[in-house]
Protein backbone atom coordinates (compact mmCIF):
# COMPACT_ATOMS: atom_id res chain seq x y z
CA UNK A 1 0.00 0.00 0.00
CA UNK A 2 1.08 3.22 -0.87
CA UNK A 3 1.43 5.89 2.29
CA UNK A 4 -0.34 9.23 2.19
CA UNK A 5 0.35 9.80 6.14
CA UNK A 6 3.32 11.69 7.75
CA UNK A 7 5.28 11.99 5.20
CA UNK A 8 7.00 14.98 6.84
CA UNK A 9 7.50 13.45 10.24
CA UNK A 10 10.78 12.74 11.28
CA UNK A 11 10.27 10.52 13.95
CA UNK A 12 7.93 10.02 16.99
CA UNK A 13 9.15 9.93 20.33
CA UNK A 14 7.15 8.80 23.76
CA UNK A 15 6.41 11.25 26.18
CA UNK A 16 6.50 10.46 29.58
CA UNK A 17 2.78 10.02 31.22
CA UNK A 18 1.16 13.74 33.78
CA UNK A 19 0.57 11.00 36.20
CA UNK A 20 4.02 9.23 35.82
CA UNK A 21 6.20 13.21 36.18
CA UNK A 22 3.76 14.18 39.57
CA UNK A 23 4.43 10.76 41.38
CA UNK A 24 8.47 11.52 40.37
CA UNK A 25 7.69 14.90 41.75
CA UNK A 26 4.94 15.60 44.14
CA UNK A 27 3.03 18.74 45.18
CA UNK A 28 3.38 18.35 49.04
CA UNK A 29 1.03 20.31 51.57
CA UNK A 30 2.49 22.98 51.77
CA UNK A 31 2.90 24.02 48.29
CA UNK A 32 -0.43 22.98 47.53
CA UNK A 33 -1.08 26.13 49.89
CA UNK A 34 0.56 28.22 48.43
CA UNK A 35 -1.29 27.51 44.92
CA UNK A 36 -4.98 27.28 46.64
CA UNK A 37 -4.48 30.80 48.69
CA UNK A 38 -2.88 32.46 45.51
CA UNK A 39 -6.05 31.33 43.51
CA UNK A 40 -8.01 32.69 45.99
CA UNK A 41 -6.63 35.70 46.36
CA UNK A 42 -6.24 36.34 42.07
CA UNK A 43 -9.84 35.75 42.32
CA UNK A 44 -11.03 38.32 45.12
CA UNK A 45 -8.66 40.74 43.88
CA UNK A 46 -10.65 39.93 40.29
CA UNK A 47 -14.31 40.17 42.08
CA UNK A 48 -12.97 43.61 43.88
CA UNK A 49 -13.61 42.24 47.07
CA UNK A 50 -9.28 41.98 47.80
CA UNK A 51 -8.46 45.72 46.94
CA UNK A 52 -4.64 45.34 46.46
CA UNK A 53 -2.98 45.54 43.00
CA UNK A 54 -1.65 42.52 41.37
CA UNK A 55 1.51 42.36 40.17
CA UNK A 56 3.14 39.66 37.91
CA UNK A 57 6.88 40.02 37.64
CA UNK A 58 9.31 37.60 36.39
CA UNK A 59 11.75 37.13 33.30
CA UNK A 60 10.49 37.20 30.03
CA UNK A 61 11.34 33.39 29.76
CA UNK A 62 13.39 31.16 32.23
CA UNK A 63 16.21 29.89 30.77
CA UNK A 64 18.54 29.12 33.88
CA UNK A 65 17.40 27.63 36.73
CA UNK A 66 20.14 29.18 39.35
CA UNK A 67 19.29 32.65 38.01
CA UNK A 68 15.50 31.80 38.64
CA UNK A 69 15.42 30.80 41.93
CA UNK A 70 18.10 33.72 43.33
CA UNK A 71 15.12 36.21 41.43
CA UNK A 72 12.44 33.88 43.85
CA UNK A 73 14.70 34.81 47.12
CA UNK A 74 14.42 38.33 46.37
CA UNK A 75 10.92 38.38 45.06
CA UNK A 76 9.96 36.58 48.33
CA UNK A 77 11.29 38.88 50.02
CA UNK A 78 9.48 42.00 48.31
CA UNK A 79 6.45 40.26 48.55
CA UNK A 80 5.99 40.01 52.33
CA UNK A 81 7.23 43.62 52.49
CA UNK A 82 4.44 45.08 50.34
CA UNK A 83 1.35 42.70 51.17
CA UNK A 84 -0.41 44.64 52.16
CA UNK A 85 -1.34 46.68 49.26
CA UNK A 86 0.57 45.06 47.09
CA UNK A 87 -0.07 40.81 45.83
CA UNK A 88 3.44 40.10 43.77
CA UNK A 89 3.38 36.91 42.09
CA UNK A 90 6.36 35.54 40.01
CA UNK A 91 6.42 34.92 36.42
CA UNK A 92 7.93 31.83 35.19
CA UNK A 93 8.01 31.75 31.42
CA UNK A 94 8.57 28.19 30.17
CA UNK A 95 7.22 28.31 26.13
CA UNK A 96 7.92 30.99 24.02
CA UNK A 97 5.56 31.47 20.89
CA UNK A 98 7.87 32.19 18.05
CA UNK A 99 6.33 34.09 14.75
CA UNK A 100 9.08 32.06 12.71
CA UNK A 101 11.67 30.42 14.28
CA UNK A 102 13.80 30.24 17.31
CA UNK A 103 14.49 29.21 20.79
CA UNK A 104 10.93 27.90 22.11
CA UNK A 105 11.73 27.84 26.04
CA UNK A 106 12.86 25.76 28.57
CA UNK A 107 10.27 23.18 28.14
CA UNK A 108 10.88 22.59 24.22
CA UNK A 109 14.30 23.14 24.36
CA UNK A 110 15.77 23.21 27.87
CA UNK A 111 19.57 22.60 27.32
CA UNK A 112 19.64 25.38 24.64
CA UNK A 113 20.84 22.93 21.88
CA UNK A 114 18.74 21.70 20.03
CA UNK A 115 18.32 18.98 21.36
CA UNK A 116 14.65 19.00 22.28
CA UNK A 117 14.60 16.89 25.38
CA UNK A 118 11.31 17.79 25.99
CA UNK A 119 10.76 14.96 28.82
CA UNK A 120 13.79 16.97 30.39
CA UNK A 121 12.01 20.01 30.17
CA UNK A 122 9.09 19.43 31.84
CA UNK A 123 11.01 17.96 34.62
CA UNK A 124 12.74 20.86 34.83
CA UNK A 125 9.90 22.94 34.77
CA UNK A 126 7.92 21.14 37.27
CA UNK A 127 10.69 21.15 39.62
CA UNK A 128 11.68 24.81 39.92
CA UNK A 129 8.02 25.35 39.99
CA UNK A 130 7.96 23.25 43.02
CA UNK A 131 10.69 25.22 44.34
CA UNK A 132 9.30 28.38 44.00
CA UNK A 133 5.82 27.56 45.83
CA UNK A 134 7.69 25.55 48.64
CA UNK A 135 8.79 29.17 49.07
CA UNK A 136 5.35 30.59 49.98
CA UNK A 137 5.86 32.49 46.43
CA UNK A 138 2.85 32.10 43.75
CA UNK A 139 3.79 31.44 40.02
CA UNK A 140 2.34 32.87 36.94
CA UNK A 141 2.99 31.54 33.16
CA UNK A 142 1.89 31.66 29.53
CA UNK A 143 0.07 28.47 28.61
CA UNK A 144 0.99 27.82 24.85
CA UNK A 145 1.54 24.17 24.65
CA UNK A 146 -2.23 22.51 25.47
CA UNK A 147 -0.99 19.53 26.24
CA UNK A 148 1.18 21.26 28.57
CA UNK A 149 -1.23 22.10 31.56
CA UNK A 150 -1.51 18.44 32.47
CA UNK A 151 2.48 18.26 33.41
CA UNK A 152 2.16 22.13 35.69
CA UNK A 153 -1.42 23.63 35.50
CA UNK A 154 -1.20 22.46 39.64
CA UNK A 155 1.62 24.58 40.57
CA UNK A 156 -0.12 27.63 38.91
CA UNK A 157 -1.99 30.60 40.26
CA UNK A 158 -2.37 32.61 36.96
CA UNK A 159 -1.93 31.98 33.49
CA UNK A 160 -1.89 34.01 30.36
CA UNK A 161 -2.90 33.08 26.96
CA UNK A 162 -0.65 35.37 24.73
CA UNK A 163 -1.64 37.61 22.01
CA UNK A 164 -0.70 35.07 19.10
CA UNK A 165 -3.30 32.21 20.63
CA UNK A 166 -5.95 34.58 22.12
CA UNK A 167 -7.50 33.92 18.75
CA UNK A 168 -6.90 30.17 18.58
CA UNK A 169 -10.41 28.20 19.86
CA UNK A 170 -7.87 25.33 21.02
CA UNK A 171 -6.67 27.80 23.25
CA UNK A 172 -10.00 29.06 24.45
CA UNK A 173 -11.37 25.98 24.83
CA UNK A 174 -8.65 24.60 26.96
CA UNK A 175 -8.77 27.53 28.95
CA UNK A 176 -12.66 26.69 30.02
CA UNK A 177 -10.85 23.80 31.69
CA UNK A 178 -8.14 25.66 33.71
CA UNK A 179 -8.08 25.71 37.37
CA UNK A 180 -6.87 29.02 38.02
CA UNK A 181 -7.67 32.85 36.50
CA UNK A 182 -6.69 33.23 32.85
CA UNK A 183 -5.71 36.84 31.59
CA UNK A 184 -6.48 36.83 27.78
CA UNK A 185 -4.12 39.15 25.55
CA UNK A 186 -5.09 41.66 23.45
CA UNK A 187 -4.27 40.60 19.83
CA UNK A 188 -0.69 42.19 18.23
CA UNK A 189 -2.25 44.77 16.66
CA UNK A 190 -4.62 45.93 19.34
CA UNK A 191 -7.85 44.64 18.73
CA UNK A 192 -10.16 43.98 21.03
CA UNK A 193 -12.34 41.30 20.01
CA UNK A 194 -10.27 38.24 20.13
CA UNK A 195 -9.76 38.45 23.87
CA UNK A 196 -13.60 39.14 24.40
CA UNK A 197 -14.43 36.72 22.27
CA UNK A 198 -11.92 34.09 24.25
CA UNK A 199 -13.04 35.62 27.57
CA UNK A 200 -16.92 34.48 26.48
CA UNK A 201 -15.91 31.27 24.86
CA UNK A 202 -13.80 30.13 28.04
CA UNK A 203 -16.74 31.25 31.26
CA UNK A 204 -18.37 28.21 28.88
CA UNK A 205 -18.73 24.41 29.01
CA UNK A 206 -16.55 22.71 26.23
CA UNK A 207 -15.70 19.94 24.86
CA UNK A 208 -12.46 18.94 22.72
CA UNK A 209 -9.71 16.86 21.98
CA UNK A 210 -7.15 16.43 24.65
CA UNK A 211 -5.23 14.04 26.85
CA UNK A 212 -5.70 12.13 30.47
CA UNK A 213 -3.64 12.39 33.40
CA UNK A 214 -1.98 9.03 31.80
CA UNK A 215 -1.28 10.46 28.96
CA UNK A 216 -4.09 8.88 26.74
CA UNK A 217 -5.90 10.76 23.50
CA UNK A 218 -9.56 11.98 24.95
CA UNK A 219 -12.35 14.29 24.56
CA UNK A 220 -12.32 16.79 27.75
CA UNK A 221 -15.25 18.29 28.87
CA UNK A 222 -15.18 21.09 30.82
CA UNK A 223 -17.54 23.33 33.08
CA UNK A 224 -16.20 26.78 31.81
CA UNK A 225 -13.87 29.33 33.94
CA UNK A 226 -15.84 32.33 35.33
CA UNK A 227 -12.23 34.23 35.91
CA UNK A 228 -11.15 35.02 32.50
CA UNK A 229 -10.06 38.75 32.36
CA UNK A 230 -8.23 40.59 29.44
CA UNK A 231 -4.51 41.89 29.81
CA UNK A 232 -3.81 45.16 27.52
CA UNK A 233 -0.55 44.44 25.86
CA UNK A 234 -0.64 47.48 23.19
CA UNK A 235 -0.47 46.79 19.52
CA UNK A 236 -0.06 49.32 16.33
CA UNK A 237 -0.29 51.70 19.09
CA UNK A 238 -0.08 51.42 23.09
CA UNK A 239 -2.94 50.52 25.02
CA UNK A 240 -2.38 51.79 28.78
CA UNK A 241 -3.60 55.24 29.01
CA UNK A 242 -7.30 56.66 30.38
CA UNK A 243 -9.03 56.86 27.31
CA UNK A 244 -8.11 52.86 25.70
CA UNK A 245 -8.72 51.82 29.38
CA UNK A 246 -11.88 53.61 29.32
CA UNK A 247 -13.03 52.18 26.04
CA UNK A 248 -11.78 48.19 26.79
CA UNK A 249 -13.78 48.45 30.09
CA UNK A 250 -16.77 49.79 27.98
CA UNK A 251 -17.10 46.83 25.46
CA UNK A 252 -16.42 44.42 28.68
CA UNK A 253 -19.59 45.74 30.08
CA UNK A 254 -21.63 45.50 27.16
CA UNK A 255 -20.53 41.72 26.73
CA UNK A 256 -21.77 40.99 30.50
CA UNK A 257 -17.92 40.01 31.07
CA UNK A 258 -15.70 40.94 33.81
CA UNK A 259 -14.54 44.48 33.32
CA UNK A 260 -11.43 44.11 35.78
CA UNK A 261 -8.38 45.38 33.35
CA UNK A 262 -4.64 44.13 33.54
CA UNK A 263 -1.75 45.94 31.82
CA UNK A 264 1.19 44.57 30.52
CA UNK A 265 4.10 47.20 30.41
CA UNK A 266 6.12 45.38 28.03
CA UNK A 267 5.78 44.36 24.48
CA UNK A 268 4.05 47.37 22.63
CA UNK A 269 3.11 49.46 25.05
CA UNK A 270 6.92 50.22 25.72
CA UNK A 271 7.85 49.42 22.28
CA UNK A 272 9.12 46.66 23.07
CA UNK A 273 12.50 48.40 24.77
CA UNK A 274 13.00 47.58 28.70
CA UNK A 275 13.37 51.51 29.37
CA UNK A 276 9.99 51.99 28.46
CA UNK A 277 8.32 49.98 31.07
CA UNK A 278 9.13 52.21 34.02
CA UNK A 279 6.92 54.96 32.18
CA UNK A 280 4.32 52.52 31.85
CA UNK A 281 3.80 51.30 35.30
CA UNK A 282 4.01 54.41 36.92
CA UNK A 283 1.62 56.08 34.46
CA UNK A 284 -1.20 53.01 34.94
CA UNK A 285 -0.14 53.21 39.05
CA UNK A 286 -0.90 57.09 39.10
CA UNK A 287 -4.77 55.86 37.23
CA UNK A 288 -4.89 53.48 39.95
CA UNK A 289 -4.30 55.81 42.75
CA UNK A 290 -5.87 58.23 41.32
CA UNK A 291 -9.42 56.07 41.46
CA UNK A 292 -9.32 53.52 38.78
CA UNK A 293 -9.76 50.78 40.48
CA UNK A 294 -10.71 48.49 37.88
CA UNK A 295 -7.55 48.46 37.01
CA UNK A 296 -6.52 45.00 38.88
CA UNK A 297 -3.27 44.55 38.01
CA UNK A 298 0.21 44.54 35.92
CA UNK A 299 3.13 43.17 34.42
CA UNK A 300 6.76 43.53 34.04
CA UNK A 301 9.65 41.69 32.57
CA UNK A 302 11.98 41.73 35.04
CA UNK A 303 15.43 40.03 35.50
CA UNK A 304 17.97 40.23 37.80
CA UNK A 305 20.23 42.24 35.57
CA UNK A 306 18.51 44.54 32.54
CA UNK A 307 18.62 44.14 28.78
CA UNK A 308 19.18 40.90 27.09
CA UNK A 309 21.29 38.71 24.56
CA UNK A 310 21.67 36.59 21.98
CA UNK A 311 22.01 32.67 22.30
CA UNK A 312 23.86 31.68 19.60
CA UNK A 313 26.65 28.88 19.39
CA UNK A 314 28.09 28.42 22.85
CA UNK A 315 25.61 29.14 25.47
CA UNK A 316 27.74 28.74 28.67
CA UNK A 317 29.39 32.38 28.00
CA UNK A 318 25.92 33.64 28.69
CA UNK A 319 25.71 36.37 31.40
CA UNK A 320 24.16 34.94 34.41
CA UNK A 321 20.69 36.79 35.20
CA UNK A 322 20.13 38.58 31.74
CA UNK A 323 17.34 37.32 29.67
CA UNK A 324 17.87 35.88 25.96
CA UNK A 325 14.62 36.41 24.59
CA UNK A 326 12.87 39.75 25.03
CA UNK A 327 14.65 43.03 27.40
CA UNK A 328 14.48 42.82 30.81
CA UNK A 329 14.61 45.95 33.49
CA UNK A 330 16.77 44.76 36.09
CA UNK A 331 16.14 43.61 39.88
CA UNK A 332 17.06 47.09 41.01
CA UNK A 333 14.45 48.91 39.05
CA UNK A 334 12.01 46.22 39.42
CA UNK A 335 12.51 46.81 43.83
CA UNK A 336 12.11 50.84 42.77
CA UNK A 337 9.21 50.56 40.79
CA UNK A 338 7.53 47.99 43.36
CA UNK A 339 8.23 49.97 46.70
CA UNK A 340 7.59 53.71 44.75
CA UNK A 341 3.69 52.28 44.19
CA UNK A 342 3.46 50.69 47.11
CA UNK A 343 3.75 54.64 48.28
CA UNK A 344 1.49 55.97 46.15
CA UNK A 345 -1.33 53.53 46.81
Amino acid sequence: MKQTYDLNVKSFKPLIAPDDIKKELPLTDEVAETVINGRRDVENILKKTDDRLLIISGPCSIHDIDAALEYAEKMRVLRDEVKKKINLIMRVYFEKPRTTVGWKGLINDPFLDSSYNIDEGLRKARSLLIDINRMGLPTATEILDPITPQYIAGLLTWVAIGARTTESQTHREMASGLSMPVGFKNATDGSLSSPINAMTAAKAPQHFLGIDPKGFSSVVSTKGNPFGHIVLRGGTHPNYDPVSVEKTQRLLKEKNLMDTVMIDCSHDNSGQKQKGQAFVFNSVVDQRAGGNTDIIGLMLESNLFEGNQKCAGNCNDLKYGVSITDECISWESTLQLIRSAYEKL
